[in-house]
């Protein structure tokens, strides 16, 4: 893909988060578009963002569970970027109404990172050595995508389809969580929705954190201490609306509840 049609992919994409509008799928319309175009399709959409005053404060893993790789029909991870603008607080009311078009949510633990991982070669010990605290979070992902009709190369283009997400503000270290056999616990206005394990992200979300670290070595991007990254949906997306209220407790972690207006 040349660069005008890299340009011009980015600014429609950008142009819908502004104005909450959807787009028909790239796959759709360019058969052959290829992963490494969809990236530099959203490193376009981003650099709109980033001139508008937005700031990068971290990472996302997308599609890592079979649960959400299923409901999507997307069975290989992706990457997206986190902004100041996204990120809320445990109890916060989140303007689903108003900034977001076909919003999901979904349930995981977050990586604050005290040290930078680059790839290749990172491994699980390298993100435990390399976290200062983790939290539990909603993800509350979304799609500017006509009925989240997308392949790999569609959400990979629209920054994993990210939305907004919320963190908890109790700080965990990371040698106190058993990131395998956690088990994660998400109601959904007042009554039990689902339940998962940390096992359900690539096994681990350790192992989700490495996969990430070495898979943007290939765009010489790296994690950057200081940065949050999301490791990936533990349970099934749920779609939200306004007046939803959710929670979700893990296993030596903690809490984190959120609303939608």
């Amino acid at each position: 893909m040349n660069a005008d049609s890299v340009a011009r992919f980015g600014d429609e994409l950008y142009g819908a988060l502004r104005g909450r509008t959807v787009v028909a799928p790239l796959t759709e319309r360019v058969p052959d578009i290829t992963i490494d175009d969809a990236y530099h399709i959203s490193l376009r959409m981003l650099s709109r963002r980033l001139a508008d005053g937005e700031k990068v404060i971290g990472k996302k893993i997308g599609v890592t569970s079979p649960a959400v790789q299923n409901a999507l029909g997307v069975h290989q991870p992706d990457f997206g970027y986190l902004t100041d603008r996204m990120r809320f607080s445990s109890g916060d009311t989140l303007p689903a109404s108003t900034q977001m078009i076909q919003p999901r949510a979904e349930g995981e633990i977050a990586f604050v990172l005290k040290k930078s991982l680059r790839g290749p070669g990172v491994t699980p010990a390298d993100v435990l050595a390399a976290t200062d605290h983790v939290l539990p979070c909603f993800e509350v992902v979304d799609s500017r995508v006509r009925d989240w009709k997308i392949r790999i190369q569609d959400t990979v283009a629209d920054n994993a389809s990210s939305g907004l997400f919320v963190v908890g503000t109790t700080p965990v270290a990371p040698s106190q969580v058993d990131f395998e056999g956690c088990r994660i616990v998400v109601t959904k206005n007042g009554a039990p929705l689902s339940e998962g394990r940390g096992s359900a992200a690539l096994g681990s979300p350790l192992n989700c954190v490495a996969w990430l670290a070495n898979t943007l070595a290939a765009y010489d991007i790296r994690l950057e201490a200081g940065e949050i990254i999301l490791s990936g949906s533990l349970v099934p997306l749920e779609p939200v609306r306004a007046g939803d209220a959710m929670s979700l407790r893990i296993d030596g972690v903690g809490e984190c509840s959120v609303r939608f207006a």
